[in-house]
């Protein structure tokens, strides 16, 4: 058995170093009531709205969950449903002015992280660990 660590643990190490450091803005921020779970939510909402089931599948979670969660960030302000434009029946989630600032802020701060990930790494490593990433994306990520 090799002592390398497995590819999975390498990506997800940093990952869950970036996803540390913004919840703890986003605690900071006055946004401590966003778990990891309402932030995949936010997270997938388009400029113009998502619809619900369309969230669901992209954070991969039940239909119900989504709709529980969505409710949660209704209430506290972070989204908003408006109809559909493109179907009277249905139902937009979009992101409120509360919603627009935890997703700002979640996003300077995961540039910050990435720059300093980029400082560490230096312009050829990180050329490369990219391209890589890309690549590796075609074939784990359906919603690309």
């Amino acid at each position: 058995m090799s002592d390398e660590l497995n590819l999975g643990v390498l990506l997800f190490v940093p990952y869950r170093e970036m996803e540390r450091r913004v919840f703890a803005a986003l605690t900071a921020g006055g946004h401590a009531e966003l778990t990891p779970a309402k932030a995949r939510l936010v997270a997938r909402i388009a400029p113009d709205g998502t619809r619900l089931t369309d969230l669901a599948a992209q954070a991969q979670v039940t239909k119900q969950t989504a709709s529980t969660l969505a409710d949660q960030l209704v209430r506290a302000d972070y989204l908003e449903r408006v109809p559909d434009p493109t179907d009277g029946r249905a139902r937009l989630l979009r992101l409120t002015p509360t919603g627009r600032a935890a997703a700002d802020l979640a996003n300077r701060t995961a540039d910050e992280v990435q720059s300093e990930w980029l400082a560490h790494l230096g312009k050829r490593a990180s050329t490369e660990l990219r391209k890589t990433l890309t690549t590796l994306r075609e074939i784990t990520d359906p919603y690309d």
